[in-house]
Order: C-alpha cells, then structure tokens, then sequence
C-alpha cells in the first residue's frame, strides 16, 4: 500500500503548481447589464511570451476550455463561452494537436442572476496553460459590480456597534478572567499526557534505552554524556516548539483562520480519513512511514558531531516515530487550533517535554535504564488500544463536520452508540476474546491487560444511558464530546438535562427586539458547534438549578455560532466587508456573521465567550469565558443582572 504522507506530498506539490500557473494570468473582469438580471461578463489577460492558454478542445478528453464560474447560487451561465478572435491549431508537446491561444485573449461569458442581485458578484476564472513539455493550471479569482444591483440588508451591515466600550463597562466584574488566555496551563497538561503515551508506543519506546547508551558510550566522560543526552532532549522540545510557529504568523495575518481551520467541514472529514488510516494500521494490518528519504536525509544529518549532530538525531526521533506520535499531535493540533496558536504552542510543549525528559534523566541516571520494561508483546497491546482511541477519535471529527453542515448524520445518540460498539471491541480484544492481527488463540493474557480490559467494560456500560431518553443520558465525564442534546434522533423536543437551550434565541436582533420588550439585559453566548467548553457549560454549568433559574427569569439568552457553515439569506451577504484594522472579508455564512460581530466589538475569537449589555448595547460588565465553576458564573450573572438598573 502507498504510504500516506505520499498523498500530502501530492497535494502540496499540486497546490505549487497551482500557484505557479496563477502567478502568469493576471485577469480583468468586467460586467455589463444587457436585461432585467442578465449580465455579460468580460475578462482579459495577457499571456506571457513563450506560453499558450488552451481552447475548446472537444477532441481532447480530460481537457477542459477556460471557465467562468461566479460564486453565488442564483448565478447561472446562460450560452456558450466566446473569445474575442479564433484559436490557433497548433502542435503541443503535450496533447499532440491542440486550440491555443497566445499573446491576449478576452473571454465573454453570460450570466443570469434570478431573485436578489448583489452589488458585486465574485467568483473564479480557470484555464489551463502549457509551454513545451509544461502545463499548469491557472485559477484565478475575480469580484465585478453588477449595475442595479443591491447592498446587503441593514442589519446584516450592523456587525460593529459603536455603544461598546470593552474599557468601561457599568461594573468591574469579570476583568480578572481573559479568556484568550484561559486553559493555557490544561493544554500544556493535556499534551504532556499524550506525549507520555506516545512514549509507551512501538516506535518511542525502545528508542530510550538505545539513544541513552549511545551517548554513554560514544561520551568522554560521563559529564558529556549527561550534556549530550540533556542537549539531545532540549531538542526534541525545542523541535515541537517551533512546529507551532507557523499558526502564530498565521493568526496575526488573520485571527479567525484557526476557528475557520479547526471548524472546517471538509478539513474534518480528511481527519477522520486519516485517523481511520492510522487506526487500521495500529491494528496491524499494515504500517504507515513518512518516506524513507525523509527520514534519512535527517539522519545522515545527525552524524556531524557536536550540538548540529544531536540536533539532527532529535529530528530523526520526530520524523521516524511519525507513525505513532502522527494521530496524538493531530488530535492536539485540531482540538487546540480553535483557540488560537498560543494553545497550541502549549499542548506542543507539552508533548515535547514529556518526549524529551526520559532521554534526559536517563542520560543523568543511566542507572534507571535496568528498572525499564523489556520491549515485548506488552507494547503491541498499548499500540492496539490507541487504535481503538484513534478509532472514536476519527468519529468526533467526522461529528465536528457533521454538526456545522447539518448533514444530520450523527446525531447524539449515533455518535455514542459508536463509541459504545468500539467500547465493547476493545474489552473483548483485552480479554482475549476479539483476536487481531499477530494475536493467536491461547495466548497469555496479563493480569494488567485484564484490569484495563474492567476499566473498557465500565466505561462502555456508562455509556449505555446515553443512547435513552432517560435522566442519566447526560454523561458528564463525556461533556462536550458527543453533539449535543438537541442534535437528536429523538428531535429537538429531547430537552432532558440540556439546560436554556430550548430557550434560545439564535439571532442578535430579535434578541436585542425581545430584551426591550421585556426590560431585561441580553446575554450573549459565542458558541459553535464543535466547541467542547461550549458544550461543558450547557451541559454542566448551566444544568445548575440556580444558575438556570436565574437565566430564564433574568436574560434574554442569545447564542451566535460563529462555525455554522450555512449561507445567510442572500440579502444578508456581505462582500468586502472592512474590519477594524483594515482587513476586508466576505461574510456569506452565519457563522462569518457571528465570528465578525465577536472580533469587531469584543476582540475576541475564541468560544465560548459570554457577553451582558443593556438594551442599549452597552457594556454590563467584563465579557468572560470558559467558566466550569458554577458558582463564580453564577456570581458574574448577577453582577451584570444588578448593573442593569
């Protein structure tokens, strides 16, 4: 089977081509009204000397001529595309005889727009480019004002309201919570433990013992040694610290990116491919490598001697125990990223700190290396059941795509009755009765697989419950995992244990309508649907008896959910719109919406976020954000309730 990182190689590869063939064709784009919603549209490029631009060629198979396509729905392509003169018939290298253009060319293209039609329509021009043996394909987007057409809605305009003033708001409390930089600390936790479990793993594991007495041995003396094997795990550190660099440009660029990332519908569903892979092949039925000349390319690397070597002996330990380390740091990297790139350099350092402190201390006490565990069975056993967690680990991911498209897939009870039969899998595979590849009948069953086989079964009998309508289904240990209460099979009449979220209201001018028709603050709730703290305060915090109760009777409750990927009502859409800091964006879906109305008025982008204003729009008190303590939220719920007087 062809290794999986040959696949991304691929699609970095084409994604340079790509880039490639955009850089040659720059295009202007045009648009004239030629009847009621009918437009014609002109786009002209120059082709760079020495390159031709493809035709029509019904003749070629696979080859396609230039194509318009607007990016709007009731945007429809009326005839035929036409150029401004006819094609050469020429030789090419690639297709034999082939339409060509060369020098300049102007395409016309009609469009018929029904129902609304927007100020500005955008889209994309694609033509495919060819010189001697080369051809490229050349993607290009182009955004044209229609004449009569209209602006968005007014209230889709309203994103920025000029009464906040996050610096003043009618009370102080809440300022000691920043909720960018809430959770930190349990990140770096989290990735510690999951860089502990990637040292119980096949490819980590017996690496310790080797690379310890490597530097003892290949060491002066025991102080270079010590220096060596400290410097060697300084390293590995270091190496997963600076992989977080990346997201940190990126989110200066544009903050939203990482929620827009971690959120993304398709970016999901690839992960859930790939953790299926990965799943597959921790079972043992094949083995997943990065490419062997990746990995030797790091290696010849490390035999320099001196600091350079060791460091390029710690970029081998990271590229060659890919295969098992590969579905931990993905799982950090997607469940961190919503939270911006600092959360991220935490759970990485976290990982990279737990990698490397057993090659430094060993390198410190060589002795410890005789109370290690003999590499054996024992450790293919740990590799299978991370197979089983990488197993309902691709099926969040597919639930996080599942949720803000409203595929209705995996409705809570779905999602846990399949955690629940992968439950039931791995008790049986740790007692012994579910065989897997390299396992034999008979074999010897240790009394730790049997004990973690009981802590499999308990698990899997807790999640029983949670497929019922009954009071228990709220699995609290689960909070925020599965979708929740009201993604149900059972419809969204299921409101057991789900807290306010049969009274919500998910949109910030019927809420602000309501809030002074009723004399009551609005509280605003950032959300999204694959947010996990989100779903631990519905689920947790909110459940609280008072904290309930003085919600409803209080506020008006509006969630915004900033990764809901359906599209506004076209009315609504909003094309270069201008940020504070002088950025433009399309807002198209609801959750462009809400993600922009958070960031413009309260600079924020992580979820949840909890905001109190009067029904004057303004500021109650300090917005804060994840807040497991039911009793401080509910303190900072009544702080903003008596600032409203």
């Amino acid at each position: 089977m062809k290794k999986l990182s040959a696949i991304l190689i691929a699609l970095f590869s084409f994604l340079f081509l790509t880039a490639q063939g955009d850089s040659l064709l720059h295009w202007e784009t045009q648009a004239r009204k030629i009847g009621d919603g009918l437009y014609e549209l002109r786009a002209r490029t120059a082709i760079p000397a020495g390159w031709h631009v493809y035709g029509s060629n019904p003749s070629i198979e696979g080859l396609e001529n230039i194509k318009l396509v607007p990016a709007y729905e009731n945007a429809l392509m009326q005839g035929t595309l036409s150029f401004d003169r006819q094609p050469k018939n020429m030789a090419d290298p690639v297709f034999g005889k082939a339409n060509v253009f060369t020098e300049n060319i102007e395409v016309i293209q009609q469009v018929k727009i029904s129902g609304f039609v927007p100020q500005t329509l955008k889209g994309t021009i694609t033509a495919y480019i060819g010189r001697a043996d080369e051809f490229l394909t050349s993607e290009q987007s182009f955004d044209v004002v229609l004449e009569g057409g209209q602006a968005a809605a007014a209230d889709a305009q309203n994103i920025k309201l000029a009464t906040i003033d996050l610096a003043n708001p009618k009370e102080d409390c809440g300022k000691q919570q920043n909720p960018g930089d809430t959770g930190l600390l349990s990140v770096f936790f989290l990735g510690f433990i999951g860089g502990l479990i990637a040292l119980l793993t096949p490819c980590v594991f017996p690496m310790i013992p080797v690379t310890v007495s490597f530097f003892t041995k290949r060491s002066a003396n025991r102080k270079q040694a010590v220096r060596n094997g400290v410097l060697y795990g300084f390293f590995i550190f270091l190496i997963y610290i600076l992989a977080s660099l990346p997201f940190h440009i990126l989110g200066n660029v544009q903050p939203e990116i990482f929620n827009n990332i971690s959120t993304n519908s398709w970016l999901n569903v690839i992960f859930f491919v790939i953790f299926i892979f990965f799943a597959i092949s921790f079972f043992g039925y094949f083995e997943i490598t990065l490419p062997g000349n990746i990995a030797s390319k790091a290696d010849s690397k490390s035999g320099l001697g001196s600091t350079i070597g060791i460091f390029f002996m710690a970029l081998t330990l990271a590229i060659v125990s890919f295969s098992c380390t590969g579905p931990i740091l993905g799982s950090l990297l997607v469940g961190s990223l919503s939270g911006g790139a600092w959360p991220l350099t935490a759970g990485l350092a976290g990982f990279g700190l737990a990698l490397a402190l057993p090659f430094a201390l060993f390198a410190i006490f060589p002795n410890w290396l005789q109370s290690l565990p003999k590499s054996g069975g024992w450790l293919d056993t740990v590799k299978k059941v991370l197979a089983f967690a990488e197993l309902a680990l691709a099926f969040k991911f597919l639930s996080n795509a599942d949720l803000v498209m409203h595929w209705g897939i995996l409705k809570r009870e779905v999602f846990i009755g399949i955690w629940l039969l992968i439950g039931a899998a791995l008790t049986l595979y740790l007692f012994g009765i579910l065989r897997l590849p390299h396992d034999y009948k008979g074999m010897k069953i240790s009394s730790g697989r049997k004990l973690v086989g009981l802590l499999a079964l308990l698990f899997t009998l807790y999640l029983i419950p949670g497929v019922t309508r009954s009071k228990y289904a709220n699995l609290q240990l689960l909070s925020g995992f599965p979708p929740p209460f009201s993604y149900s099979i059972y419809g969204k009449e299921n409101v057991s244990n789900k807290g306010l979220e049969a009274n919500v209201v998910n949109d910030y001018a019927k809420a602000l309508e309501m809030a002074r028709a009723q004399n009551k603050p609005i509280l605003i709730d950032f959300t999204g649907w694959a947010c996990v703290n989100c779903r631990k305060m519905e689920e947790n915090v909110w459940t609280q008896p008072e904290v309930y109760k003085y919600i409803k009777e209080n506020f008006i409750l509006v969630s915004l959910y900033v990764d809901d990927k359906q599209n506004l009502p076209i009315e609504q859409r909003i094309n270069n719109y201008k940020t504070k800091d002088g950025g433009s964006k399309d807002i198209v879906s609801v959750g462009d919406k809400w993600a922009t109305f958070q960031s413009e008025n309260f600079n924020q982008t992580t979820q949840p976020l909890y905001v109190i204003l009067d029904t004057n729009e303004k500021l109650l008190s300090h917005p804060v954000g994840y807040t497991p303590d039911a009793n401080e939220y509910l303190a900072w719920l009544k702080c903003g309730r008596e600032a409203f007087k």
